[in-house]
Protein backbone atom coordinates (compact mmCIF):
# COMPACT_ATOMS: atom_id res chain seq x y z
CA UNK A 1 0.00 0.00 0.00
CA UNK A 2 1.56 3.42 -1.08
CA UNK A 3 2.09 6.05 1.78
CA UNK A 4 2.60 9.97 1.24
CA UNK A 5 6.10 9.19 1.76
CA UNK A 6 5.76 8.02 -1.92
CA UNK A 7 4.54 11.09 -3.04
CA UNK A 8 7.35 14.10 -4.14
CA UNK A 9 5.68 16.13 -0.86
CA UNK A 10 6.99 18.91 -0.01
CA UNK A 11 9.65 18.55 2.72
CA UNK A 12 7.70 20.76 5.34
CA UNK A 13 4.82 19.03 5.33
CA UNK A 14 6.03 15.52 5.66
CA UNK A 15 5.02 14.43 8.84
CA UNK A 16 2.36 16.60 9.58
CA UNK A 17 -1.38 15.72 10.67
CA UNK A 18 -4.09 17.06 8.78
CA UNK A 19 -5.72 20.13 11.37
CA UNK A 20 -9.60 18.96 12.46
CA UNK A 21 -11.21 18.02 16.35
CA UNK A 22 -12.48 14.48 16.50
CA UNK A 23 -15.75 14.09 15.35
CA UNK A 24 -16.95 11.47 17.82
CA UNK A 25 -20.24 9.70 18.91
CA UNK A 26 -20.79 10.34 21.99
CA UNK A 27 -23.74 12.11 23.85
CA UNK A 28 -22.01 15.40 24.66
CA UNK A 29 -19.96 17.09 22.55
CA UNK A 30 -18.77 20.44 23.28
CA UNK A 31 -15.11 20.60 21.62
CA UNK A 32 -15.73 22.83 18.55
CA UNK A 33 -17.53 25.70 19.65
CA UNK A 34 -20.24 25.26 17.69
CA UNK A 35 -23.51 26.90 18.70
CA UNK A 36 -25.42 24.05 20.53
CA UNK A 37 -28.95 25.01 19.42
CA UNK A 38 -30.61 23.88 15.73
CA UNK A 39 -31.48 26.49 13.27
CA UNK A 40 -35.08 27.80 13.99
CA UNK A 41 -37.90 26.82 12.01
CA UNK A 42 -38.55 29.78 10.45
CA UNK A 43 -35.10 30.61 9.44
CA UNK A 44 -34.92 26.85 8.05
CA UNK A 45 -37.72 27.77 5.96
CA UNK A 46 -36.25 31.19 4.43
CA UNK A 47 -33.14 29.44 3.56
CA UNK A 48 -34.59 26.43 1.84
CA UNK A 49 -36.50 29.35 -0.05
CA UNK A 50 -33.64 31.16 -0.81
CA UNK A 51 -31.99 27.63 -2.01
CA UNK A 52 -34.87 26.84 -4.25
CA UNK A 53 -34.85 30.48 -5.82
CA UNK A 54 -31.30 29.53 -7.07
CA UNK A 55 -31.87 26.29 -7.95
CA UNK A 56 -32.67 26.76 -11.65
CA UNK A 57 -30.11 29.20 -12.49
CA UNK A 58 -27.04 26.56 -10.81
CA UNK A 59 -25.98 26.23 -14.65
CA UNK A 60 -24.48 29.38 -14.19
CA UNK A 61 -21.60 30.91 -12.23
CA UNK A 62 -22.82 32.74 -9.22
CA UNK A 63 -21.78 36.44 -8.97
CA UNK A 64 -18.15 36.24 -8.37
CA UNK A 65 -17.50 39.28 -6.20
CA UNK A 66 -20.68 38.31 -3.74
CA UNK A 67 -21.64 42.20 -3.87
CA UNK A 68 -25.28 41.40 -2.49
CA UNK A 69 -23.77 39.24 0.40
CA UNK A 70 -21.25 42.03 0.75
CA UNK A 71 -23.56 44.84 1.37
CA UNK A 72 -26.16 42.37 3.74
CA UNK A 73 -22.64 42.00 6.00
CA UNK A 74 -21.70 45.87 5.88
CA UNK A 75 -24.99 46.73 7.31
CA UNK A 76 -24.65 44.21 9.91
CA UNK A 77 -21.26 44.92 10.75
CA UNK A 78 -22.60 48.65 11.03
CA UNK A 79 -19.02 51.25 12.11
CA UNK A 80 -20.50 52.98 8.68
CA UNK A 81 -18.56 50.64 6.72
CA UNK A 82 -19.56 50.26 3.16
CA UNK A 83 -19.77 47.07 0.34
CA UNK A 84 -16.30 47.52 -0.75
CA UNK A 85 -14.80 47.39 2.79
CA UNK A 86 -15.76 43.96 3.48
CA UNK A 87 -14.66 40.29 1.59
CA UNK A 88 -16.11 37.05 2.04
CA UNK A 89 -15.41 33.57 1.62
CA UNK A 90 -15.43 29.95 2.77
CA UNK A 91 -14.90 30.63 6.26
CA UNK A 92 -12.56 32.99 8.44
CA UNK A 93 -10.04 29.85 7.72
CA UNK A 94 -10.48 31.03 4.04
CA UNK A 95 -10.60 34.67 4.57
CA UNK A 96 -6.80 34.47 6.59
CA UNK A 97 -5.42 32.08 3.69
CA UNK A 98 -6.37 34.45 1.31
CA UNK A 99 -4.65 37.67 3.54
CA UNK A 100 -1.55 35.47 3.86
CA UNK A 101 -1.02 34.95 -0.04
CA UNK A 102 -1.80 38.84 -0.66
CA UNK A 103 0.56 39.83 2.37
CA UNK A 104 2.39 37.00 3.16
CA UNK A 105 4.27 33.48 1.28
CA UNK A 106 7.97 33.08 0.88
CA UNK A 107 10.62 35.43 2.16
CA UNK A 108 7.67 36.72 4.40
CA UNK A 109 6.76 36.04 7.89
CA UNK A 110 3.63 35.73 10.09
CA UNK A 111 3.46 36.06 13.65
CA UNK A 112 1.07 35.20 16.54
CA UNK A 113 0.83 35.40 20.18
CA UNK A 114 0.66 31.67 21.67
CA UNK A 115 -1.52 29.98 22.76
CA UNK A 116 -4.03 30.88 19.83
CA UNK A 117 -5.43 29.69 16.92
CA UNK A 118 -3.99 26.18 15.76
CA UNK A 119 -4.97 27.58 11.82
CA UNK A 120 -2.71 30.38 11.94
CA UNK A 121 0.89 28.36 11.45
CA UNK A 122 -0.70 25.68 9.36
CA UNK A 123 -1.98 28.70 7.32
CA UNK A 124 1.52 29.89 6.98
CA UNK A 125 2.78 26.68 6.27
CA UNK A 126 0.36 26.68 3.69
CA UNK A 127 1.30 29.59 2.37
CA UNK A 128 4.92 29.44 2.44
CA UNK A 129 4.90 31.85 5.36
CA UNK A 130 7.46 31.68 8.21
CA UNK A 131 5.69 31.05 11.34
CA UNK A 132 7.10 33.01 14.51
CA UNK A 133 5.06 31.31 17.86
CA UNK A 134 5.36 35.27 19.88
CA UNK A 135 4.40 34.41 23.90
CA UNK A 136 1.45 35.96 26.12
CA UNK A 137 1.97 36.89 29.05
CA UNK A 138 0.39 36.11 32.60
CA UNK A 139 -3.13 34.14 32.70
CA UNK A 140 -3.25 34.15 28.87
CA UNK A 141 -3.02 38.37 28.79
CA UNK A 142 -1.45 39.96 26.27
CA UNK A 143 -0.24 43.81 27.26
CA UNK A 144 0.84 46.69 24.99
CA UNK A 145 3.92 46.83 25.95
CA UNK A 146 4.55 42.53 25.59
CA UNK A 147 3.64 42.63 22.16
CA UNK A 148 5.23 45.86 20.57
CA UNK A 149 8.43 44.09 22.10
CA UNK A 150 8.02 41.19 20.32
CA UNK A 151 7.26 42.60 17.09
CA UNK A 152 9.73 44.88 16.83
CA UNK A 153 12.25 42.17 17.51
CA UNK A 154 10.58 39.52 14.81
CA UNK A 155 9.17 42.57 12.23
CA UNK A 156 6.60 40.18 10.86
CA UNK A 157 4.73 40.84 7.59
CA UNK A 158 1.43 39.49 9.11
CA UNK A 159 0.71 40.03 12.72
CA UNK A 160 -2.57 38.06 14.06
CA UNK A 161 -3.92 39.20 17.00
CA UNK A 162 -7.39 37.17 18.14
CA UNK A 163 -9.80 38.71 20.09
CA UNK A 164 -11.61 36.64 21.84
CA UNK A 165 -8.60 34.58 21.75
CA UNK A 166 -9.05 30.90 20.96
CA UNK A 167 -8.31 28.54 23.28
CA UNK A 168 -8.09 30.93 26.03
CA UNK A 169 -10.94 33.03 25.92
CA UNK A 170 -9.65 36.04 26.67
CA UNK A 171 -10.62 39.65 24.87
CA UNK A 172 -7.98 42.57 23.80
CA UNK A 173 -7.84 45.70 24.91
CA UNK A 174 -8.01 47.90 21.77
CA UNK A 175 -5.28 50.01 22.84
CA UNK A 176 -3.17 46.73 21.98
CA UNK A 177 -4.05 47.02 18.81
CA UNK A 178 -3.09 50.50 17.99
CA UNK A 179 0.21 50.06 19.98
CA UNK A 180 0.81 46.92 17.34
CA UNK A 181 0.14 48.91 14.62
CA UNK A 182 2.30 51.75 15.23
CA UNK A 183 5.14 49.73 15.66
CA UNK A 184 4.30 46.25 12.89
CA UNK A 185 5.99 47.42 9.51
CA UNK A 186 3.35 44.75 7.86
CA UNK A 187 -0.22 43.97 8.28
CA UNK A 188 -2.19 43.35 11.30
CA UNK A 189 -4.94 40.63 11.41
CA UNK A 190 -7.45 40.76 14.07
CA UNK A 191 -9.68 37.85 14.29
CA UNK A 192 -12.89 37.81 16.21
CA UNK A 193 -14.63 34.74 15.73
CA UNK A 194 -16.19 35.34 18.58
CA UNK A 195 -16.91 38.90 18.98
CA UNK A 196 -20.62 38.51 19.73
CA UNK A 197 -20.01 36.49 22.59
CA UNK A 198 -17.99 39.16 24.53
CA UNK A 199 -18.25 40.53 27.94
CA UNK A 200 -20.64 44.31 27.43
CA UNK A 201 -18.16 46.80 27.32
CA UNK A 202 -15.93 44.92 25.21
CA UNK A 203 -14.64 47.21 22.47
CA UNK A 204 -14.51 45.62 19.02
CA UNK A 205 -11.33 46.14 17.00
CA UNK A 206 -13.65 47.98 14.47
CA UNK A 207 -14.35 50.66 16.43
CA UNK A 208 -10.39 50.99 15.73
CA UNK A 209 -10.52 50.51 11.99
CA UNK A 210 -11.41 54.14 10.37
CA UNK A 211 -8.22 55.23 8.92
CA UNK A 212 -6.35 52.44 9.44
CA UNK A 213 -4.89 50.74 5.69
CA UNK A 214 -2.87 48.06 7.44
CA UNK A 215 -5.68 46.69 10.01
CA UNK A 216 -7.93 43.84 9.06
CA UNK A 217 -10.51 42.64 11.44
CA UNK A 218 -12.04 39.04 10.25
CA UNK A 219 -15.71 37.33 11.52
CA UNK A 220 -17.37 34.31 10.93
CA UNK A 221 -21.08 33.14 11.08
CA UNK A 222 -19.71 29.72 12.37
CA UNK A 223 -20.60 30.54 16.33
CA UNK A 224 -23.01 33.03 17.10
CA UNK A 225 -25.09 32.40 14.09
CA UNK A 226 -25.01 28.90 14.52
CA UNK A 227 -24.03 28.85 10.82
CA UNK A 228 -21.13 26.59 10.85
CA UNK A 229 -22.28 24.29 8.27
CA UNK A 230 -22.85 26.79 5.71
CA UNK A 231 -18.93 27.88 5.99
CA UNK A 232 -18.79 31.53 5.90
CA UNK A 233 -16.57 34.09 6.81
CA UNK A 234 -15.87 37.27 6.00
CA UNK A 235 -13.01 40.76 7.07
CA UNK A 236 -13.65 44.35 7.52
CA UNK A 237 -10.24 46.56 6.13
CA UNK A 238 -9.62 49.55 3.85
CA UNK A 239 -11.68 48.88 0.26
CA UNK A 240 -7.29 48.66 -0.79
CA UNK A 241 -7.11 45.48 1.35
CA UNK A 242 -9.89 44.32 -0.25
CA UNK A 243 -8.76 44.77 -3.62
CA UNK A 244 -5.65 43.48 -2.83
CA UNK A 245 -7.41 39.58 -1.63
CA UNK A 246 -9.58 40.17 -4.80
CA UNK A 247 -6.24 39.42 -6.74
CA UNK A 248 -5.67 36.12 -4.72
CA UNK A 249 -8.97 34.73 -4.89
CA UNK A 250 -10.53 31.63 -6.75
CA UNK A 251 -12.77 32.24 -9.61
CA UNK A 252 -16.23 31.88 -8.20
CA UNK A 253 -15.12 30.82 -4.84
CA UNK A 254 -18.19 31.40 -2.74
CA UNK A 255 -21.01 29.00 -4.89
CA UNK A 256 -24.86 30.32 -5.78
CA UNK A 257 -26.04 28.45 -2.57
CA UNK A 258 -23.75 29.66 -0.13
CA UNK A 259 -24.19 33.37 -1.46
CA UNK A 260 -27.95 32.79 -0.74
CA UNK A 261 -28.24 31.06 2.66
CA UNK A 262 -25.46 33.18 4.09
CA UNK A 263 -28.39 36.57 2.92
CA UNK A 264 -31.35 34.57 4.12
CA UNK A 265 -29.68 33.82 7.66
CA UNK A 266 -28.01 37.80 7.88
CA UNK A 267 -32.22 38.66 6.51
CA UNK A 268 -32.80 36.85 9.97
CA UNK A 269 -30.45 37.74 12.22
CA UNK A 270 -32.42 38.20 15.42
CA UNK A 271 -33.71 34.73 15.76
CA UNK A 272 -30.14 33.52 14.90
CA UNK A 273 -28.33 35.13 17.42
CA UNK A 274 -31.14 35.09 20.24
CA UNK A 275 -29.13 32.25 21.50
CA UNK A 276 -25.93 34.36 22.55
CA UNK A 277 -27.09 35.37 25.86
CA UNK A 278 -27.82 31.99 26.52
CA UNK A 279 -24.73 30.84 26.03
CA UNK A 280 -23.03 33.39 27.84
CA UNK A 281 -25.02 32.41 30.25
CA UNK A 282 -24.05 28.78 30.53
CA UNK A 283 -20.27 30.07 29.94
CA UNK A 284 -20.44 31.85 32.82
CA UNK A 285 -21.70 29.17 34.75
CA UNK A 286 -19.11 26.63 34.00
CA UNK A 287 -16.53 29.45 34.90
CA UNK A 288 -17.98 29.97 38.09
CA UNK A 289 -18.59 26.25 38.94
CA UNK A 290 -15.12 24.90 37.97
CA UNK A 291 -13.54 27.34 40.51
CA UNK A 292 -16.14 26.14 42.83
CA UNK A 293 -14.68 23.30 42.74
CA UNK A 294 -11.41 24.44 42.81
CA UNK A 295 -10.14 24.22 39.25
CA UNK A 296 -8.29 27.63 38.05
CA UNK A 297 -10.27 28.84 35.14
CA UNK A 298 -8.99 31.21 32.68
CA UNK A 299 -11.34 34.38 32.04
CA UNK A 300 -13.56 34.34 28.98
CA UNK A 301 -15.64 36.37 26.22
CA UNK A 302 -16.25 33.62 24.01
CA UNK A 303 -18.50 30.44 23.72
CA UNK A 304 -15.93 28.13 25.46
CA UNK A 305 -13.87 28.12 28.64
CA UNK A 306 -10.23 27.19 29.17
CA UNK A 307 -9.35 25.04 32.82
CA UNK A 308 -6.60 23.68 34.31
CA UNK A 309 -7.53 19.92 34.75
CA UNK A 310 -4.08 19.54 37.33
CA UNK A 311 -2.46 16.83 35.44
CA UNK A 312 -2.10 15.23 32.20
CA UNK A 313 -4.67 17.20 30.05
CA UNK A 314 -4.78 13.74 27.85
CA UNK A 315 -5.53 11.87 30.25
CA UNK A 316 -8.21 14.24 31.49
CA UNK A 317 -9.50 14.29 28.23
CA UNK A 318 -9.94 10.72 28.63
CA UNK A 319 -11.38 10.08 31.49
CA UNK A 320 -14.26 12.84 30.08
CA UNK A 321 -14.69 10.89 27.35
CA UNK A 322 -15.29 7.64 29.05
CA UNK A 323 -17.89 9.44 31.13
CA UNK A 324 -19.53 10.40 27.32
CA UNK A 325 -18.18 14.64 27.67
CA UNK A 326 -16.24 15.37 24.44
CA UNK A 327 -14.40 18.35 25.52
CA UNK A 328 -10.93 19.79 23.40
CA UNK A 329 -7.35 19.04 24.45
CA UNK A 330 -5.78 21.71 22.41
CA UNK A 331 -2.17 20.66 23.15
CA UNK A 332 -2.03 23.19 25.98
CA UNK A 333 -0.11 21.03 28.59
CA UNK A 334 -2.33 20.69 31.61
CA UNK A 335 -5.29 22.74 30.28
CA UNK A 336 -8.56 21.39 28.44
CA UNK A 337 -11.30 23.40 26.65
CA UNK A 338 -14.85 23.45 26.75
CA UNK A 339 -17.83 25.32 24.75
CA UNK A 340 -20.36 26.49 26.59
CA UNK A 341 -23.52 25.11 25.13
CA UNK A 342 -27.06 24.07 26.38
CA UNK A 343 -28.29 24.00 30.34
CA UNK A 344 -28.12 20.39 29.72
CA UNK A 345 -24.82 19.50 28.33
CA UNK A 346 -23.39 22.04 31.28
CA UNK A 347 -25.04 19.64 33.73
CA UNK A 348 -23.77 16.76 31.68
CA UNK A 349 -19.79 18.50 31.95
CA UNK A 350 -20.58 19.50 35.65
CA UNK A 351 -21.11 15.78 36.84
CA UNK A 352 -18.50 14.32 34.78
CA UNK A 353 -16.13 16.76 36.37
CA UNK A 354 -17.91 15.89 40.04
CA UNK A 355 -17.33 12.24 39.05
CA UNK A 356 -13.58 12.53 38.30
CA UNK A 357 -13.32 14.49 41.26
CA UNK A 358 -15.17 12.20 43.63
CA UNK A 359 -13.66 8.56 41.98
CA UNK A 360 -11.12 9.93 40.11
CA UNK A 361 -10.12 9.21 36.49
CA UNK A 362 -11.02 5.39 34.78
CA UNK A 363 -8.82 2.74 33.65
CA UNK A 364 -7.10 4.12 30.53
CA UNK A 365 -8.58 3.38 27.14
CA UNK A 366 -7.22 3.40 24.04
CA UNK A 367 -7.12 6.71 22.73
CA UNK A 368 -9.17 7.07 19.53
CA UNK A 369 -6.85 7.97 16.14
CA UNK A 370 -6.34 11.68 15.69
CA UNK A 371 -7.95 13.02 18.37
CA UNK A 372 -5.00 15.45 20.10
Amino acid sequence: MTTLDDLPLRDDLRGLSPYGAPQLDVSVRLNTNENSYPVPEPVVEAIGKALAAELRDLNRYPDRDAVALRADLAGYLGHRLTVDAVWAANGSNEIQQQLLQAFGGPGRTALGFTPAYSMHPLLALGTGTRWVPARRGVDFGLTADEAVTQVREHRPDVVFLCSPNNPTGTALDPAVITAVLDVAPGMVVVDEAYAEFARPGTVSALAVLPGKLRLVVTRTMSKAFGFAGGRLGYLAADPAVVAAVQLVRLPYHLSALTQAAARAALAHRDALLGTVTAIMEQRDRIVTELRRRGLRVADSDANFVLYEVGGDQAAAWQAMLTHGVLVRDVGLPGWLRVTAGTPAETDAFLAAIDRIQREGPPAPQPRPKGTA
